[in-house]
Parts: structure tokens; sequence; C-alpha cells
């Protein structure tokens, strides 16, 4: 997978996470790991997960679009846990299934695979 940018502004890695973020169409999703990937830091998934965590934009950001590379919803999801994120998926057409007392998304179809 490319990176989505080559940062010739030498912007900060929060502001390519939220950049990548806001590129995920209505009704897919992303892993935090395939973020990292496209912002060209393909170990810092946890730093993807810390970025949204602390997204400035949250209606603006939609933070909601990305999950674990399993497809499971964050259960300490910031802006309301995983059933605030579990409503705005399915909102935007993606299905979400509970799997002992989790929820998934299912990644084979809702998986965002941007063209580059």
């Amino acid at each position: 997978m490319e990176t989505v940018w080559n940062n010739p502004e030498k912007k900060n890695f929060f502001e390519l996470v939220y950049g990548a973020v806001r590129k995920i169409p209505e009704g897919k999703v992303a892993s935090y790991g395939q973020i990292a990937k496209l912002c060209g830091s393909p170990r810092s998934s946890r730093a993807v997960g810390y970025a949204l965590h602390v997204n400035p934009l949250p209606g603006v950001i939609p933070c909601h679009r990305v999950v674990n590379r399993e497809g499971r919803l964050a259960p300490a999801f910031a802006f309301g846990g995983a059933d605030v994120q579990k409503r705005l998926l399915e909102a935007e057409g993606v299905a979400v299934s509970e799997k002992d007392g989790l929820y998934y998304v299912d990644m084979e179809k809702f998986r965002w695979a941007p063209v580059f």
C-alpha cells in the first residue's frame, strides 16, 4: 500500500492521520494500521488511535470509521463509547454484529480500499 501523501508540506503525524481519516467514505471503515500505513508510518497504529482519541473535530473528522484490524469497534470510543460508534456506523449503512459483548464490522465487506 502506498502512502496518501508524500508530505511535502512537512505536516505533523496527527494532521496526516486526520487527513487520511477524512478520506474514508461514508459506509466504509479502515483499520488503525491501514491509516498508519497511509500516513507513511506503518508501525504507528497506536499513535493513530491516540490521535483519534484527541480528535479536535469529531463531527468533521469521522473517527468512528476507524476500527481495529479484526473489525472490532473501540470499547472506549472517545465520543460516547462503542454503542455510539455502532450507531454512527449503522446510520451510514455499515452492518455491525455483536460477539462476546463486543461489536464487529465485516472487514471483507466494509474495508475502505483507497485508489491511488
